[in-house]
């Protein structure tokens, strides 16, 4: 297809679906087995469903929530808001009620989707208080505890009626231009607000161009993926839905984490995206499985990983011997391992967050292609990307084609091109500072290597991206913390991580009256491991995450040994916290914390 002429996404859609027609497009797992829907029943769908929308009062540029997990209705609701000319609105499924509040109200959302009877828990309290929205569509039925001000329909029952419309799909289509927002994907801002970014059906269209140039020195053609990150993020949105769509692949929907291994297995995908956090579960589990193998098998293992890190580093260096034992480590373990993997893997990517280049390097020198990128929402979202033929895993490649980057005098890392946002929704001012100068400001810090591979040295922001992707505002975790009687002070800690850990300051009188008791010096230091402090304030820190979003938990805390003070240097002169301080001064106690 021609990624520069298209007019818009669902017109790409529907252009691949005519091509394949009966052809399988999508694959979910029905009665324990994959059953395909094909190209044309899919596209049926997507027609009666915009239909269905129109008619519901659903116009040209209206905003339309979704709530759901991965599945194939997913894919169909979002290209049916886009038929019918109108703005996905996705939100994540682990989103509170507040959460869902503040994304339908700034939005101005006009209706959701949502699948299940429990997620609309969660999303029907905020809907009601929101009066923009007019109708409800749930994939499965409510019970009657769960009706809402808002007119609520069935899925089939919208479809139904939509496919008995006339059929003015394809004018509302035409009407949609390249430059038209497609989704708003909503993204933590400067405080933790979450701010809607404005992505352009141009946006992902750049983005997938960049990443059919990357990957076309592989091979492409009747392509595999299997859908694994929540559709919801805009890494899964655009590698994970829209660029299959752009190939005319096939696209299979994992069950869930705990069954992905089997799933390969079951789809055997030829690209796969999928964030560290995957990487290292799967490293993990490759490095216990040998742990229980016999000495030869073992040994063979090993060899592989030395002689395949000796063909990483320098290839001229092996010898003859080198090389024959390099070929019975091929035949032996890589092979092997590259069928966990479903046997046609072409490249495996990793995004969304830091990987570290130890894991990279450990698949790598198993023979499995992996390739580290870069990226932001703003970014609709891939910046950058490791290229098949060359890579340095220990940066995150070049930018795509298309992609301008230049390093800022303090170091942070500009971006621009056609991949970057149109703004903010209704955040002109934000808008303007991240697009100062007509440059995307990532808020990353790094350098461009000789060959122009982008590394990534720290983070300008204060923001935490933890290990699977989602960007956390520990001052708003920090926040709920602190307003518990027990605690003084906290800092949260968890970037490149799998999930938050804290330290914390227990409140002055908390450590006053636990030290009048046992009539000693209320001295913090002392008191630190002491076991009813620790539950005192492990009870408040489970109250807080009672009020939070599972992935800004905070699972593990240790108490610090001293108040954060200025005189300490773990304040600054406006008393906020120094978070470089107080990590060097805690920074083994708080790794430890993942080791437990």
């Amino acid at each position: 297809m021609d990624y520069h002429t298209c007019p818009n996404l669902a017109a790409m859609f529907f252009d691949w679906a005519a091509q394949k027609g009966d052809r399988p497009f999508l694959w979910a797992k029905r009665d324990g087995a994959y059953r395909p829907i094909s190209w044309r029943a899919a596209a049926d769908e997507v027609r009666a469903l915009a239909r269905g929308l129109r008619g519901l009062g659903i116009g040209r540029g209206d905003r339309v929530g979704l709530v759901a997990e991965n599945r194939p209705e997913w894919m169909i609701a979002d290209l049916a808001i886009m038929a019918a000319g109108a703005v996905t609105v996705p939100a994540y499924t682990t989103h509170t009620a507040e959460d869902h509040r503040h994304v339908l109200a700034n939005s101005g959302a006009k209706a959701v989707i949502v699948s299940t009877a429990a997620l609309a828990l969660r999303l029907m309290p905020a809907a009601d208080q929101i009066s923009t929205i007019g109708a409800i569509i749930t994939m499965e039925p409510l019970t009657r505890g769960q009706l809402s001000h808002a007119e609520v329909h069935l899925w089939q029952d919208v479809v139904a009626r939509g496919a008995a419309l006339p059929d003015e799909v394809d004018a509302w289509v035409a009407a949609v231009g390249r430059d038209d927002i497609a989704c708003l994907i909503y993204t933590s801002g400067t405080g933790g607000v979450p701010k809607g970014v404005m992505t352009t059906h141009a946006n992902i269209f750049a983005n997938c161009y960049g990443a059919f140039r990357l990957l076309e020195t592989i091979g492409l053609g009747d392509d595999v993926f299997l859908c694994f990150l929540p559709l919801s993020h805009s890494y899964e949105h655009t590698a994970g839905m829209m660029f299959p769509i752009s190939l005319g692949a096939e696209i299979y929907f994992a069950e869930g984490a705990e069954t992905l291994a089997a799933n390969m297995q079951e789809a055997r995908p030829t690209i796969m995206t999928a964030v560290p956090r995957l990487y290292e579960t799967m490293h993990q589990r490759i490095q216990r499985g040998m742990e229980r193998q016999s000495g030869l098998s073992r040994r063979l293992f090993e060899l592989a990983l030395r002689l395949g890190g000796k063909r990483l580093d320098a290839p001229q260096s092996l010898s003859l011997a080198d090389r024959l034992l390099d070929l019975v480590a091929e035949l032996l373990v890589r092979r092997k391992v590259r069928r966990r993997f479903g046997g046609r893997l072409k490249a495996m990517v990793s995004g969304g967050a830091p990987l570290n280049a130890e894991i990279g390097r450990f698949f790598l020198a198993l023979g499995v292609r992996l390739l580290q990128g870069y990226g932001q929402t703003e970014a609709s979202p891939v910046v950058s990307a490791n290229p098949p033929k060359r890579i340095k895993i220990d940066t995150v490649g070049p930018p795509l084609e298309g992609v301008e980057v230049r390093i800022a005098e303090d170091g942070e890392i500009l971006v621009r091109g056609a991949l970057v946002m149109k703004g903010y929704w209704n955040d002109p001012e934000a808008t303007q500072r991240a697009l100062a100068d007509g440059w995307l400001h990532t808020g990353d810090v790094g350098e461009l290597d000789g060959d122009g591979y982008i590394r990534i040295t720290d983070r300008k922001r204060d923001f935490i991206k933890n290990s699977g992707g989602e960007m956390l505002s520990p001052a708003r975790v920090e926040g709920y913390l602190t307003l518990q009687p027990e605690i003084g002070q906290a800092m949260v800690f968890g970037d490149r991580r799998p999930y938050l850990v804290a330290v914390i300051v227990p409140h002055p009188e908390l450590i006053d009256g636990i030290a009048a008791r046992r009539g000693i010096k209320p001295d913090l230091a002392a008191l630190a491991r002491d076991g009813e402090l620790q539950r005192v304030i492990g009870a408040a820190v489970a109250r807080v995450n009672a009020e939070l979003a599972p992935v800004e938990r905070v699972r593990r805390f240790l108490l610090a040994t001293e108040p954060f003070t200025t005189a300490n240097g773990q304040m600054t002169p406006t008393l906020k916290i120094k978070r470089h301080a107080i990590r060097h001064a805690y920074g083994d106690a708080l790794l430890a914390l993942y080791e437990r």
